[in-house]
């Protein structure tokens, strides 16, 4: 699939999953994908747990309660250096942000599913608890989980604002040149 396809077609699914596994050179790809990210500084602050154990996936869509997780083939586990890399500032979660949007890229190409979950992560000590589970070690910190196979149910991604309502040419809410063509100068 070429990439603007993937990227038109890219959407949150948060449905079931078919019962097909993902297979493990699959997920390489995928988070292949993810690691070949941008990073601030090139400092790669993002780690990936690849789990498709089905025990820890059992155990993983307790922890996180989301009806997305119960039918999970696989799920990557997105985990953040949160060091500052540039004087006191960290870019762990711009570099997780980057990994995480190419891997949904690639699964998506891939012909699979997927959603960010990452608020269900933030209460209820949800991280702490997958990281703990998962052997993530102190320091770090669990910021993403994309759960993810074969969708069950068809998704189509919602609709976008259009261009003129979201990007301008030079200044912001700069009205496009005559015509309305984006593309005039």
């Amino acid at each position: 699939m070429e990439v603007f396809e993937a990227i038109a077609k890219r959407h949150s699914y948060r449905g079931p999953f078919l019962d097909k596994p993902v297979p493990r050179e699959d997920l390489v790809k995928i988070v292949e994908a993810g690691i070949r990210a941008p990073s601030g500084k090139n400092e790669q602050t993002t780690s990936f747990i690849i789990v498709d154990d089905p025990e820890l996936l059992r155990q993983l869509a307790e922890i996180i309660n989301r009806p997305v997780c119960q039918t999970a083939k696989a799920m990557i586990v997105c985990v953040i250096d949160p060091r500052p890399v540039f004087g006191d500032i960290s870019f762990a979660v711009e570099d997780c942000a980057a990994a995480v949007e190419n891997m949904w890229l690639a699964i998506t190409a891939l012909g699979y599913a997927t959603v960010w979950l990452d608020g269900a992560l933030r209460v209820d000590q949800v991280a702490e608890r997958v990281g703990q589970l998962l052997g993530v070690p102190p320091g770090r910190q669990v910021r993403v989980v994309l759960p993810l196979g074969v969708a069950a149910q068809p998704g189509s991604q919602k609709e976008k604002l259009p261009f003129h309502r979201r990007a301008w040419f030079n200044r912001w809410g700069q009205p496009q040149a005559s015509g309305g063509n984006a593309l005039d100068p």
